[in-house]
């Protein structure tokens, strides 16, 4: 509930709560119904599925390794390298690396230290 709602709205809440639901005024509820659609459809691009060699790229960048050691592993150029980086990010729509870790982690790619 936001702090400039109206006594109606106030009212409202408090009945929702003592029936034992709970109440989100409708400024929340619409933002929350947007960035639970966001992440819907950013769930959905996750799973798209990716080729064998962008796995490949994509663990070894998540393992920390840099673009030059990534190109000598695949035998293939530090340019190829950095289209694979570029073309997961993209299809991912994932903006830096550490979001891509956390998406190989997430997907088993790699396995997390902790």
């Amino acid at each position: 509930m936001l702090k400039d709602a109206g006594a109606n709205e106030f009212g409202a809440a408090v009945r929702a709560v003592f029936r034992g639901e709970n109440y989100f005024s409708p400024a929340i509820s619409a933002h929350l119904v947007a960035e639970y659609t966001r992440l819907a459809h950013a769930e959905e691009k996750a799973i798209e599925p990716l080729t064998p060699r962008q796995r490949q790229v994509l663990q070894l960048i998540a393992e920390g390794l840099p673009t030059k050691a990534i190109a000598r592993r695949l035998a293939i150029s530090a340019k190829t390298v950095d289209a694979h980086r570029s073309q997961l990010m993209e299809r991912l729509d994932i903006h830096d690396v550490a979001h891509l870790v956390r998406y190989a982690i997430r997907n088993h790619l790699i396995e997390s230290d902790e």
